[in-house]
């Protein structure tokens, strides 16, 4: 009995350890130097962004297989919505709802509970990151906005993202690079960096979908959620993760809510309800990362320290 009692005692530091390394690995991934007023790395630098509450749509511009889903912050067709819009240029990706997106995809995430909040608290700062960074490129020298900027409150739509450098993914590239903004050989807070970041955590979360999207197995069973998250990471981002991270990971992905769960995260009740809705925003998540891949290749920025 007190060999059993050790053993659980132990088996409890170790994932209070993992845990703990986890937080502390974790505060590495992006450095936040510079100018920016920050409390520490657990508060994200957020002077300047405060969200407004999105517009909803008339019933009918809703996409007609995904409906409202009432009483939670992901809205599967809200998501959908700022993937199409973010295509809106041929060859392109406009930085506004792509991130409005990531908004979304964020809202997804923190509703996996609190384990997954670790992973989504380093996305949440690079969204914040790149909006910041574009407003202060529109800002001018004495601290006052630029001309082209509209005065007000600072909301999403003031960040200089609908007219500035960093109103899409191909300008944003031109103008860092032009800038000198970019390092091929050490890390910095560069816009281009910070998307290569949350570009192969769009990746990680879409084949994760395109897993809950598939059947069952030759004997009737379906994949868990965390198998396919583990599956999806080994592919997406532990490639570009620290040994401890990557063994922390795991406990994440043992924490995920079952299979039902993530249906009712798109309203619906059964698998075969789910599939289609599942693969619409995989076919929009496709085509935003696969123009992102694009122009990050280009620029061979696939690899940005």
């Amino acid at each position: 009995m007190v060999f059993v009692r050790r053993t659980a005692l132990l088996r409890y530091l170790l994932l209070s350890a993992m845990l703990a390394l986890l937080l502390f690995v974790s505060s590495f991934w992006l450095p936040q130097g510079g100018g920016r007023d920050c409390g520490s790395a657990w508060q994200p630098c957020l002077s300047f962004f405060r969200r407004t509450p999105e517009p909803r749509l008339a019933p009918e511009e809703a996409p007609p297989l995904i409906k409202e889903c009432p009483g939670q912050s992901f809205q599967a067709w809200r998501l959908l919505q700022h993937l199409k819009s973010s295509l809106a240029e041929a060859d392109d990706v406009l930085l506004e709802p792509y991130l409005q997106s990531w908004d979304q995809l964020l809202n997804f995430m923190e509703s996996l509970g609190t384990m997954v909040g670790f992973f989504s608290l380093k996305v949440r700062e690079k969204v914040v990151l790149i909006r910041e960074l574009s407003l202060k490129h529109s800002t001018g020298a004495d601290g006052k906005r630029g001309p082209s900027d509209q005065s007000g409150p600072q909301t999403p739509e003031s960040f200089g993202l609908k007219h500035g450098a960093y109103r899409s993914v191909r300008s944003m590239v031109e103008a860092e690079l032009q800038a000198g903004a970019v390092s091929f050989s050490r890390r910095t807070d560069s816009g281009c960096r910070t998307l290569l970041r949350l570009h192969r955590s769009l990746l990680w979360l879409k084949l994760m979908l395109e897993g809950l999207a598939e059947g069952p197995d030759a004997h009737g069973q379906y994949r868990t959620p965390g198998e396919l998250s583990r599956d999806a990471y080994q592919v997406a981002l532990a490639p570009h993760h620290p040994w401890v991270l990557r063994q922390a990971a795991e406990f994440v992905f043992l924490a995920l809510p079952d299979r039902r769960y993530f249906l009712q995260l798109v309203c619906v009740q059964s698998q075969q309800e789910a599939v289609p809705v599942l693969r619409t925003i995989i076919h929009a998540l496709t085509l935003v990362h696969t123009q992102t891949q694009r122009i990050l290749a280009k620029h061979d920025m696939l690899e940005l320290p």
